[in-house]
């Protein structure tokens, strides 16, 4: 039986995201790890989300909040609408997204563009950019 990844990817989730969040590989660009960390969300994999953290963020990272949002959303979309840089080859990268969810009974969506960056060999989520800043 086959699983569609919660990243909407089309892949099956053991052929997509599962490996990530499960430490058995990293991800090769800055989209892979924008949609690994979905995945993170829409299956409360808050490790993973902390572990994937800017290392300079992951001491404030509060487990206890983002698994009590996590449980309170059920992720139920997401889209890629644009990414610059990112790629293997990359030392940074943004992602601009859209993510679905429902929450309280009601539909929401959060629109982002994120700044990630690449340390000896790793990509991590940073923070959140302006729309329409450059890298």
């Amino acid at each position: 039986m086959t699983t569609p990844c919660p990243c909407q990817s089309g892949k099956d989730f053991e052929a997509c995201c599962q490996p990530f969040l499960q430490g058995k590989a990293l991800p090769e660009t800055a989209e892979q790890l924008m949609r690994s960390r979905y995945s993170a969300y829409a299956t409360k994999n808050i490790e993973y989300l902390k572990d994937t953290l800017w290392p300079r963020y992951q001491k404030t990272f509060n487990p206890i909040e983002v698994a009590e949002y996590a449980a309170q959303t059920q992720w139920v979309g997401l889209d890629i609408l644009a990414t610059e840089m990112g790629q293997a080859g990359d030392a940074k990268g943004s992602v601009l997204f859209c993510a679905k969810y429902l929450a309280h009974g009601q539909f929401g969506e959060q629109r982002e563009l994120s700044l990630f960056k690449k340390r000896k060999g790793r990509w991590y989520y940073v923070k959140p950019l302006e729309e329409g800043a450059r890298l």
